[in-house]
C-alpha cells in the first residue's frame, strides 16, 4: 500500500461499512483521477464547465438539466434555496432572509434522520422553515395534503436506509399530491446506487452524491427540471457561495459519470454476488456468528454467549487495528452488524473474514456494551486532534 500513509501518520482503511464520508466515502475511480489531472493545471471557465456537466447529467441519468455543488448536503440546501428564490437575483441576495417569500418545506417525520448532520438542518441554513407531517413511524398522504400551504415552497423526500422503510408515504404518491399543488418534490438520493427511477418517478432535483455513488471526489451531482437548476446556479452569488465546487470536483463528476454509465451491472452483480458466497462460507464457520444476505451486504447476527465477543466488542477490535476494518455498527446495541461488499475487493473481503476469525478466536475483543451513538460522537470530537 502506499506509503502516503506513513507521511501521514494515518492508518489504513478497510471499508465494510459503506461509503460514509468519515472514512473517506468511496474509492475514487481511475478515470475520475485522470481527468482531473488533466484538468487542473489550467484554469477554465467555471460557468462553461458546468454547462457540460449539465449535458451529462441529462443524458445519463434522463434529467432535463443538472449541475455539481459542493457536497449533497449543500446540494439540499442549494435546491432549496433555488425553490425560494427562482432565478431572481435579489431574492438570491436577501436569503437567508425569507421576508416575502414562501419558506416552507414539508417532509415526513419519518424521513428525519442524521448521517452526521441532521437533515432538516440542511433546510434551515437556507432560511426556510421544516414542516414535519406525521408520525416517526407513520405517515399518509391526506396529511401531506393538508400541510400544504400558500406558503409551501418545496417538499424533501429523503431515500436512505436510516429512514423509517415502512408505513410512509411512497414517492410517486408523494409527488403526486405536491404537483397537485404545484410544489416541487427535492429528493435526497445520497447513497442511492441509482437515481435515475427517482427523476422517472417525478422528482423535480434529486440530489446524489459524487463521491459515493459514482466514485468520484466530493461533490453534489443536482439532476432536475431545467428551471429549477438554472435558479441554483444563481446561489453562487448568495448562500450558494461557501458550497461552490472547484474545477476538480466538476471534471471529476463528469468523468465519474461517464465511466458510471459504462459499467456493467450484471457482471458487477455476478462479482459481489460470488464475493457474498465466500464470506458468507467463512463467516457461518465461526461459533456465535450467524451471518445471512442481505441485498450486497452481510448482516451478521453475534451471539455474545457462543461468540464469547459482543458485537460492539467486533466492531471495535475490528476498528482499533490497522488497518482499521469498518463494519457497519449502528444496530451493534441489538447484536447486528452490517458488512458492506458493494465496494470492496475480493482481497478486502478476505482480510476482513481473517480479522473476524482472528478475533473470535483469541478473545482479542470483550462483551462491550454499544454506546449511545449521539453521546460516542462527542467524546470522539472532544479527543480530537488525538496527538496533542
Amino acid at each position: 500500500m502506499s506509503a502516503i500513509f506513513e507521511q501521514l501518520n494515518i492508518r489504513r482503511v478497510v471499508n465494510a461499512s459503506g461509503t460514509e464520508t468519515p472514512y473517506g466515502a468511496a474509492p475514487v475511480r481511475s478515470e475520475v483521477i485522470r481527468a482531473i489531472s488533466d484538468l487542473v493545471p489550467y484554469s477554465v471557465i467555471m460557468a462553461e464547465l458546468q454547462a457540460t456537466a449539465s449535458q451529462v447529467i441529462s443524458r445519463i441519468l434522463g434529467s432535463e438539466a443538472g449541475c455539481v455543488t459542493g457536497c449533497s448536503a449543500a446540494g439540499i440546501t442549494v435546491a432549496v434555496a433555488a425553490c425560494m428564490t427562482g432565478r431572481d437575483l435579489g431574492k438570491v441576495e436577501q436569503l437567508p432572509d425569507t421576508t416575502g417569500m414562501k419558506c416552507e418545506v414539508v417532509m415526513q417525520r419519518g424521513h428525519e434522520m442524521t448521517y452526521g448532520q441532521n437533515v432538516s438542518q440542511n433546510v434551515r441554513i437556507a432560511g426556510a422553515k421544516v414542516v414535519e407531517i406525521g408520525a416517526a413511524t407513520q405517515c399518509g398522504a391526506y396529511q401531506l395534503r393538508h400541510a400544504i400551504t400558500e406558503n409551501t415552497v418545496a417538499a424533501l423526500y429523503v431515500v436512505s436506509p436510516l429512514t423509517v422503510q415502512q408505513r410512509l408515504i411512497d414517492l410517486p404518491t408523494f409527488c403526486a399530491v405536491c404537483h397537485e399543488h404545484g410544489v416541487p418534490v427535492l429528493v435526497d438520493a445520497a447513497s442511492v446506487q441509482d437515481p435515475r427511477p427517482l427523476i422517472a418517478a417525478g422528482a423535480d432535483i434529486v440530489i446524489c452524491s459524487a463521491q459515493k455513488t459514482f466514485s468520484s471526489i466530493t461533490g453534489g451531482i443536482l439532476a432536475g427540471r431545467l428551471d429549477l437548476i438554472q435558479a441554483c446556479m444563481y446561489q453562487e452569488h448568495g448562500i450558494g457561495r461557501p458550497m461552490k465546487v472547484g474545477k476538480e470536483g466538476v471534471v471529476g463528476a463528469i468523468a465519474a459519470l461517464e465511466a458510471w454509465s459504462r459499467d456493467d451491472p450484471a457482471a458487477h452483480r455476478s462479482a459481489v454476488t460470488a464475493r457474498l458466497n465466500r464470506v458468507m462460507d467463512r463467516l457461518k464457520a465461526i461459533p456465535g456468528l450467524s451471518p445471512s444476505v442481505q441485498k450486497d451486504q452481510v448482516l451478521l447476527r453475534v451471539n455474545e454467549s457462543e461468540a464469547g465477543v459482543s458485537a460492539y466488542g467486533l466492531a471495535r477490535s475490528l476498528f482499533d487495528h490497522d488497518p482499521a476494518v469498518i463494519v457497519w455498527s449502528q444496530f451493534a446495541s441489538e447484536g447486528q452488524l452490517l458488512i458492506t461488499l458493494r465496494k470492496l475487493s475480493d482481497d478486502a473481503a478476505d482480510y476482513v473474514c481473517d480479522r473476524i476469525e482472528e478475533i473470535c478466536a483469541t478473545g482479542e475483543a470483550t462483551k462491550l456494551a454499544a454506546p449511545n451513538i449521539g453521546d460516542a460522537i462527542v467524546a470522539r470530537l472532544a479527543e480530537w486532534p488525538y496527538f496533542v
